[in-house]
């Protein structure tokens, strides 16, 4: 099963120093880009990460990139 293109450009959020996030991967939640459960009964899990600087990050919204969850640009493919 592929993950479902949520967005074909980044998604800026703002991220704090020493929380944990947890991006979606599967491309489902209604809070993009960030995890609402929406993957329960799929193969899909949320990508944990914890931001080590309080600053803007793009994260992926095409869950494509192969640094999820920061945008490495694979949009621009599609």
């Amino acid at each position: 099963m592929s993950a479902i293109i949520a967005q074909t450009s980044p998604i800026a959020v703002e991220l704090e120093a020493g929380k944990t996030y947890y991006y979606c991967t599967c491309g489902r939640s209604a809070g993009q880009p960030f995890c609402d459960g929406s993957h329960k009964g799929t193969e899909f899990t949320p990508k944990a990460f914890t931001a080590d600087e309080t600053k803007t990050a793009y994260l992926c919204g095409c869950k494509q990139s192969k640094g999820e969850p920061f945008c490495d640009g694979s949009h621009k493919a599609l």
